[in-house]
Protein backbone atom coordinates (compact mmCIF):
# COMPACT_ATOMS: atom_id res chain seq x y z
CA UNK A 1 0.00 0.00 0.00
CA UNK A 2 1.13 3.76 -0.88
CA UNK A 3 1.98 5.62 2.44
CA UNK A 4 -0.44 8.53 3.04
CA UNK A 5 1.47 11.74 1.80
CA UNK A 6 1.99 14.54 4.36
CA UNK A 7 0.02 17.57 3.63
CA UNK A 8 -1.25 18.44 0.31
CA UNK A 9 1.44 17.30 -2.57
CA UNK A 10 1.83 20.12 -5.13
CA UNK A 11 0.79 22.81 -2.38
CA UNK A 12 2.51 25.94 -2.40
CA UNK A 13 2.83 27.57 0.75
CA UNK A 14 0.56 30.30 -0.43
CA UNK A 15 -1.62 31.65 -0.79
CA UNK A 16 -3.13 31.92 2.83
CA UNK A 17 -5.90 29.46 3.45
CA UNK A 18 -8.73 31.07 5.57
CA UNK A 19 -12.08 30.72 6.58
CA UNK A 20 -14.70 31.76 3.74
CA UNK A 21 -15.97 34.22 6.26
CA UNK A 22 -13.03 35.72 6.47
CA UNK A 23 -12.82 36.74 2.77
CA UNK A 24 -13.06 40.23 1.82
CA UNK A 25 -15.93 41.11 -0.76
CA UNK A 26 -14.31 43.32 -3.49
CA UNK A 27 -16.25 44.59 -6.11
CA UNK A 28 -15.26 43.51 -9.67
CA UNK A 29 -15.35 46.56 -10.61
CA UNK A 30 -12.16 47.77 -8.92
CA UNK A 31 -8.89 46.33 -10.62
CA UNK A 32 -8.14 44.83 -7.37
CA UNK A 33 -11.82 43.45 -7.24
CA UNK A 34 -11.28 42.26 -10.81
CA UNK A 35 -8.13 40.39 -9.67
CA UNK A 36 -9.24 39.38 -6.73
CA UNK A 37 -12.35 37.04 -8.96
CA UNK A 38 -9.43 35.88 -11.34
CA UNK A 39 -7.19 34.83 -8.14
CA UNK A 40 -10.21 32.78 -7.09
CA UNK A 41 -10.46 31.49 -10.29
CA UNK A 42 -7.21 30.21 -10.39
CA UNK A 43 -7.71 28.78 -7.19
CA UNK A 44 -10.30 26.17 -8.20
CA UNK A 45 -8.06 25.25 -11.11
CA UNK A 46 -4.51 24.70 -8.80
CA UNK A 47 -7.48 22.25 -6.56
CA UNK A 48 -8.79 20.82 -9.56
CA UNK A 49 -5.53 19.32 -10.53
CA UNK A 50 -4.59 17.96 -6.95
CA UNK A 51 -8.06 16.50 -6.92
CA UNK A 52 -7.71 14.78 -10.11
CA UNK A 53 -4.48 13.19 -9.12
CA UNK A 54 -5.72 12.37 -5.75
CA UNK A 55 -7.85 10.08 -7.27
CA UNK A 56 -5.76 8.47 -9.45
CA UNK A 57 -3.56 7.46 -6.99
CA UNK A 58 -5.55 7.03 -3.78
CA UNK A 59 -8.07 4.25 -5.45
CA UNK A 60 -6.98 1.04 -6.42
CA UNK A 61 -8.52 -1.81 -8.56
CA UNK A 62 -10.46 0.05 -10.91
CA UNK A 63 -10.39 0.09 -15.06
CA UNK A 64 -8.04 1.61 -16.67
CA UNK A 65 -10.17 3.82 -18.36
CA UNK A 66 -10.50 5.11 -15.15
CA UNK A 67 -7.26 6.74 -14.68
CA UNK A 68 -7.00 7.50 -18.28
CA UNK A 69 -9.98 10.02 -17.38
CA UNK A 70 -8.68 11.13 -14.55
CA UNK A 71 -4.83 11.79 -15.86
CA UNK A 72 -6.22 13.60 -18.98
CA UNK A 73 -8.79 15.41 -16.51
CA UNK A 74 -5.65 16.62 -14.40
CA UNK A 75 -4.17 17.96 -17.70
CA UNK A 76 -6.59 20.00 -18.66
CA UNK A 77 -6.90 21.53 -15.38
CA UNK A 78 -3.48 22.43 -15.52
CA UNK A 79 -4.17 24.43 -18.43
CA UNK A 80 -7.43 25.93 -17.26
CA UNK A 81 -4.74 27.10 -14.20
CA UNK A 82 -2.04 28.56 -16.86
CA UNK A 83 -4.61 30.49 -18.79
CA UNK A 84 -6.23 32.11 -15.25
CA UNK A 85 -2.34 32.73 -13.76
CA UNK A 86 -1.37 34.21 -16.99
CA UNK A 87 -4.39 36.95 -17.21
CA UNK A 88 -4.00 37.42 -13.77
CA UNK A 89 -0.50 38.78 -14.44
CA UNK A 90 -1.88 41.17 -16.51
CA UNK A 91 -3.15 42.85 -13.63
CA UNK A 92 -0.51 42.88 -12.05
CA UNK A 93 -0.93 39.81 -9.31
CA UNK A 94 0.14 36.36 -8.80
CA UNK A 95 -1.33 33.73 -7.64
CA UNK A 96 -0.61 33.69 -4.28
CA UNK A 97 -1.57 37.27 -3.78
CA UNK A 98 -4.90 37.31 -1.72
CA UNK A 99 -6.16 34.70 0.77
CA UNK A 100 -8.48 31.80 -0.59
CA UNK A 101 -10.56 29.08 1.07
CA UNK A 102 -10.09 25.41 0.61
CA UNK A 103 -13.53 23.52 0.37
CA UNK A 104 -13.11 21.83 -2.35
CA UNK A 105 -9.83 19.68 -0.77
CA UNK A 106 -11.77 19.56 2.45
CA UNK A 107 -14.55 17.17 0.82
CA UNK A 108 -11.48 15.73 -0.96
CA UNK A 109 -10.29 15.05 2.85
CA UNK A 110 -13.51 13.82 4.12
CA UNK A 111 -14.47 11.48 1.32
CA UNK A 112 -10.82 9.67 1.01
CA UNK A 113 -12.48 6.21 2.08
CA UNK A 114 -14.59 5.66 -0.72
CA UNK A 115 -14.49 6.49 -4.72
CA UNK A 116 -18.52 6.74 -5.04
CA UNK A 117 -18.45 9.60 -2.39
CA UNK A 118 -16.04 11.11 -3.97
CA UNK A 119 -17.21 11.24 -7.19
CA UNK A 120 -20.48 12.17 -6.01
CA UNK A 121 -19.60 15.31 -4.21
CA UNK A 122 -16.54 16.51 -5.31
CA UNK A 123 -17.26 16.41 -9.25
CA UNK A 124 -20.91 15.93 -8.99
CA UNK A 125 -21.36 18.15 -6.16
CA UNK A 126 -18.91 21.03 -5.68
CA UNK A 127 -17.36 20.78 -9.48
CA UNK A 128 -20.49 21.15 -10.68
CA UNK A 129 -21.49 24.01 -9.50
CA UNK A 130 -19.25 25.99 -11.41
CA UNK A 131 -21.02 24.67 -14.47
CA UNK A 132 -24.01 27.07 -12.75
CA UNK A 133 -21.58 30.07 -11.75
CA UNK A 134 -19.56 30.26 -14.60
CA UNK A 135 -22.25 32.53 -16.81
CA UNK A 136 -22.67 34.76 -14.37
CA UNK A 137 -18.98 35.48 -13.92
CA UNK A 138 -18.62 35.93 -17.49
CA UNK A 139 -21.28 38.45 -17.20
CA UNK A 140 -19.46 40.43 -14.03
CA UNK A 141 -16.23 40.20 -16.30
CA UNK A 142 -17.97 41.64 -19.53
CA UNK A 143 -19.19 44.36 -17.37
CA UNK A 144 -15.99 45.57 -16.85
CA UNK A 145 -14.97 45.55 -20.10
CA UNK A 146 -12.33 42.07 -19.63
CA UNK A 147 -13.92 40.27 -22.92
CA UNK A 148 -10.38 38.18 -23.00
CA UNK A 149 -11.75 36.39 -19.19
CA UNK A 150 -15.12 36.11 -20.26
CA UNK A 151 -13.77 34.18 -23.10
CA UNK A 152 -11.35 32.21 -21.15
CA UNK A 153 -14.10 30.80 -19.14
CA UNK A 154 -16.06 29.42 -22.30
CA UNK A 155 -12.94 27.43 -22.39
CA UNK A 156 -12.93 26.34 -19.31
CA UNK A 157 -17.12 25.52 -19.42
CA UNK A 158 -16.35 23.58 -22.48
CA UNK A 159 -13.55 21.65 -20.56
CA UNK A 160 -15.58 21.36 -17.10
CA UNK A 161 -18.62 19.91 -18.80
CA UNK A 162 -16.72 17.07 -19.81
CA UNK A 163 -15.48 16.65 -16.18
CA UNK A 164 -18.50 16.41 -14.41
CA UNK A 165 -19.62 14.19 -17.66
CA UNK A 166 -16.77 11.84 -16.29
CA UNK A 167 -17.97 12.09 -12.83
CA UNK A 168 -21.29 11.18 -13.47
CA UNK A 169 -20.16 8.10 -15.59
CA UNK A 170 -18.20 6.79 -13.25
CA UNK A 171 -20.32 7.35 -10.43
CA UNK A 172 -23.61 5.94 -12.39
CA UNK A 173 -21.23 2.61 -13.39
CA UNK A 174 -19.76 1.76 -9.63
CA UNK A 175 -23.64 2.58 -8.42
CA UNK A 176 -24.78 -0.43 -10.89
CA UNK A 177 -21.59 -2.34 -9.66
CA UNK A 178 -22.82 -1.99 -6.32
CA UNK A 179 -26.37 -2.80 -6.75
CA UNK A 180 -27.59 1.27 -5.44
CA UNK A 181 -30.22 3.46 -6.64
CA UNK A 182 -28.08 6.74 -7.74
CA UNK A 183 -30.68 9.32 -6.79
CA UNK A 184 -30.91 7.66 -2.95
CA UNK A 185 -27.80 6.74 -2.77
CA UNK A 186 -26.60 10.73 -3.72
CA UNK A 187 -28.84 12.06 -1.00
CA UNK A 188 -27.60 9.51 1.76
CA UNK A 189 -23.75 10.59 0.60
CA UNK A 190 -24.72 14.21 0.96
CA UNK A 191 -25.83 13.75 4.35
CA UNK A 192 -23.42 11.21 5.52
CA UNK A 193 -20.60 13.71 4.18
CA UNK A 194 -22.26 16.96 5.20
CA UNK A 195 -22.26 18.43 1.63
CA UNK A 196 -23.44 21.64 1.13
CA UNK A 197 -27.37 22.13 0.38
CA UNK A 198 -27.22 23.30 -3.57
CA UNK A 199 -29.09 26.65 -4.04
CA UNK A 200 -30.00 28.05 -7.86
CA UNK A 201 -29.98 29.16 -10.27
CA UNK A 202 -28.71 26.31 -11.83
CA UNK A 203 -27.11 26.03 -15.63
CA UNK A 204 -29.73 23.12 -16.99
CA UNK A 205 -27.96 23.00 -20.43
CA UNK A 206 -25.30 22.75 -18.98
CA UNK A 207 -25.91 19.75 -16.29
CA UNK A 208 -27.35 18.05 -19.31
CA UNK A 209 -24.45 18.00 -20.90
CA UNK A 210 -22.60 17.07 -18.61
CA UNK A 211 -24.82 13.67 -18.13
CA UNK A 212 -26.98 14.48 -15.27
CA UNK A 213 -30.69 12.87 -15.95
CA UNK A 214 -33.53 14.76 -15.81
CA UNK A 215 -34.31 12.58 -13.05
CA UNK A 216 -31.22 14.02 -11.02
CA UNK A 217 -32.03 17.68 -12.31
CA UNK A 218 -35.69 17.10 -10.91
CA UNK A 219 -33.73 16.61 -7.78
CA UNK A 220 -32.26 19.23 -7.47
CA UNK A 221 -34.35 21.76 -8.65
CA UNK A 222 -37.15 20.64 -5.75
CA UNK A 223 -39.73 19.33 -8.48
CA UNK A 224 -39.23 15.13 -7.75
CA UNK A 225 -37.92 13.37 -4.45
CA UNK A 226 -34.52 12.46 -4.19
CA UNK A 227 -35.27 8.86 -2.87
CA UNK A 228 -37.66 8.23 -5.94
Amino acid sequence: MIAQPCGVPGRPDRPLLVHPSELQNRTVGTRLGQASLIHALAHIEANAINLALDIVWRFANLPQTFYRDWFRIAQEEAMHFELLAAHLATLGHAYGDFPAHDGLWDMAARTCDDVLARLALVPRTLEARGLDATPAIQHKLVSVGDRHGAQMLDIILRDEIGHVAAGNHWYARICAERGLNPLRTYAELAVRYAAPILKGPFNLPARRAAGFTEAELGALCGTQSMVS
